[in-house]
């Protein structure tokens, strides 16, 4: 059974700094693309960052410079670390995997909606002002 865990969210004050985690179990992704995806009340999914096998890596505009994804293959593990922090990042944030070494257009266009192979249910950021 594939299984993708978030941990990491939270409740900050704007400007602070959380670390999302991913850990899969039931197979490994490290050679796939993945990414993280975030939801805010009332408005729909977007891409925020995807990490391709090969580690290149792409950013959506709202969170470039503040952001960073990452992924520990030794851990099974994707990071996304987040600074800079604002109000406007409140969401549930998911990570998924597409199986597939490369991303295609999400590398291109981050903040659309995409379908992935595999979802985790989500942990929540709340940010403060």
């Amino acid at each position: 059974q594939v299984q993708l865990v978030e941990s990491g969210g939270g409740s900050v004050q704007a400007g602070g700094s959380l670390r999302l985690s991913c850990t899969s179990s039931g197979s490994t992704y490290n050679n796939y693309c993945m990414g993280w995806f975030r939801q805010a009340p009332g408005k729909e999914r977007e891409g925020v960052a995807f990490i391709e096998g090969a580690g290149v890596k792409a950013y959506a505009d709202s969170v470039k410079g503040r952001f960073t994804i990452s992924k520990d293959n030794t851990k099974n593990t994707l990071y996304l670390q987040m600074n800079s922090l604002k109000p406007e990042d409140t969401a549930m944030y998911y990570c998924a995997v597409r199986v597939s070494r490369l991303c295609g257009y999400s590398m291109v266009e981050v903040s659309r909606d995409y379908d992935m192979d595999y979802w985790g249910k989500g942990t929540l950021v709340t940010i403060s002002s």
